[in-house]
């Protein structure tokens, strides 16, 4: 049971980066089980996180060990929602691969246990991400999405991101086929707004 404010209502969710979940031993230790129940329940629902069965614990124990180390030298962010002790919400990015490309990032999954959804933790995972992709000096913020999942969509187009292109019928899931839609957020356009206009003398 969480507990409870003064005014009777749950606390705010603690989102934290990836020193912070470091710098708890418990939480740290527990994450990557943790996150594995969050991701294989939401993918036996049928959630559009990249998987057509539900993920092993140790493919979720080797994903998330990637993301921390990309985390830690600067490849990568990751957050975690905690509702007092307990995990209910993660999310992550990372560089692109390629050494042209690696000023920009790939916002890559953004998941809520399937008992907080309705709180807002969708937005605070991805406004916390999109800051930290700021604050790395990241230049362009992709991800890609299934066209389908309307409600990600409208919370990525209020925070900014906005759509440029896609892909017929490109995932297969269930027997159906659905569009693949690509975002940006290009925080370049950020500084040129930013910056006094000049004059040729």
């Amino acid at each position: 049971m969480n507990p409870t404010t003064t005014n009777g209502t749950a606390p705010e969710p603690d989102i934290l980066d990836a020193l912070r979940l470091a710098a708890d031993p418990d939480r740290a230790a527990g994450f990557a089980e943790a996150a594995h129940r969050i991701l294989a329940d939401l993918v036996s629902g049928g959630a559009p996180l990249g998987w057509a069965d539900p993920p092993g614990r140790g493919e979720v124990a080797e994903l998330v060990d990637r993301v921390l180390r990309a985390a830690h030298t600067g490849d990568g962010a990751l957050r975690a929602a905690y509702s007092g002790r307990r995990l209910v919400g993660l999310g992550y990015w990372l560089r692109h691969a390629r050494p042209t490309n690696r000023q920009h990032a790939d916002l890559e999954k953004i998941a809520v246990a399937a008992d907080a959804h309705g709180q807002g933790l969708g937005r605070s995972l991805t406004s916390a991400l999109v800051e930290d992709a700021r604050g790395a000096g990241i230049e362009v913020l992709t991800l890609d999405a299934r066209a389908d999942n309307t409600r990600a969509l409208a919370l990525y187009r209020s925070l900014g991101f906005r759509e440029y292109g896609r892909l017929p019928d490109f995932v297969a899931m269930g027997g159906r086929r659905y569009d693949k839609v690509f975002y940006m957020l290009d925080f370049r356009a950020e500084g040129q707004r930013g910056e006094e206009p000049t004059h040729l003398q």
